[in-house]
């Protein structure tokens, strides 16, 4: 069910650490066969300014308060050692890129998806951390990929808040990569195409699954012009043009929800654009929780990125 490769492997995880904007959150999840529980959960709000996702620029601005929210969070959940890390999508870029023949060995392959990518990077390739994973068949034949691609000084950032905390993070991914695994872990891949979109308190994401593939990626920034009625409508457009698209089988939305707004606002808006009806992802649906965790919303919004990767890894061990 995983649709994201980890930038590093290692052994399964502890816990499931997020760095948003925002906030830090942290969870532990245990599973059993296809049972998985929420054994525990906090967070620790930020500071405004001290975590700034930048594709290009400083991303841990006051690392003093980043590492200090790290160590309360983990004090809170028990202390592990090993974290699978969430790091905010604008840290990152994703893109789709498509091949019609691929060479023979995966080195071959690998060095080839670094030159396609090389073409749109706003800094050097050589200064890059870059994962991918295979995706969908492409509509117009041939192999096609999702690609992200991230400036391994900033990943580096991020590792070393979690080093200065105590903390090996071993497995890092994107948080609405997560929060969609979230929803495929529970085991039913939706036919036909699904729309994912996340709304955080500084970007909002929006994915368009088709089956358990990516085929269209896109984040926008606070403040970049489109409201998000309007950001889901080109996305929709794009989709019935470029991509094929018959019409979404499944829309959810997650995340936080903006300052000043609410993830249900968003929800409702959505309905009436689309003229669909609109879940709320729910990690309940694949997780118990304790009775220790007060069930709220923002609650439910932080924990679907956490249960998400962490069902993800534990999957991907059984595999193993």
């Amino acid at each position: 069910m995983s649709i994201f490769t980890s930038w590093l492997a290692s052994p399964p995880p502890d816990a499931a650490l997020e760095l948003a904007p925002d906030s830090v959150s942290g969870a532990v999840v245990s599973a059993r066969g296809s049972d998985a529980t929420v054994q525990s959960f906090a967070f620790e709000p930020l500071p405004a300014g001290a975590l700034v996702p930048s594709l290009t620029g400083q991303n841990v601005v006051d690392r003093p308060a980043v590492v200090a929210a790290i160590k309360a969070v983990m004090d809170r959940i028990g202390r592990p050692k090993k974290v699978a890390l969430v790091v905010p999508d604008l840290a990152t870029r994703v893109s789709l890129v498509r091949f019609d023949q691929l060479p023979a060995s995966r080195e071959d392959l690998d060095q080839l998806i670094r030159w396609q990518v090389k073409k749109s990077a706003p800094f050097p390739i050589e200064e890059a951390s870059l994962t991918w994973t295979p995706g969908s068949q492409a509509i117009e034949g041939g192999h096609e990929f999702v690609v992200a691609l991230a400036r391994r000084d900033v990943i580096r950032e991020y590792e070393s808040a979690c080093e200065s905390a105590g903390l090996h993070a071993g497995l890092i991914d994107l948080s609405t990569f997560s929060v969609v695994n979230c929803y495929l872990a529970g085991g039913r891949v939706p036919t036909g195409d699904w729309l994912v979109v996340q709304v955080r308190s500084d970007y909002t994401s929006i994915a368009i699954m088709r089956g358990g593939d990516v085929i269209f990626f896109r984040n926008r920034g606070e403040g970049e012009g489109d409201a998000l009625a309007d950001l889901v409508h080109q996305t929709t457009m794009y989709y019935q043009d470029r991509l094929s698209g018959q019409g979404f089988t499944r829309v959810l939305v997650g995340g936080t929800g903006r300052p000043g707004g609410d993830l249900e606002m968003a929800r409702r808006g959505l309905e009436e654009r689309l003229g669909v009806p609109v879940e709320t992802i729910d990690p309940t649906r694949v997780a118990m929780l304790t009775d220790r965790i007060t069930v709220t919303r923002d609650v439910m919004a932080r924990l679907a990125p956490l249960v998400g990767m962490m069902l993800r890894t534990r999957q991907e061990t059984a595999a193993a």
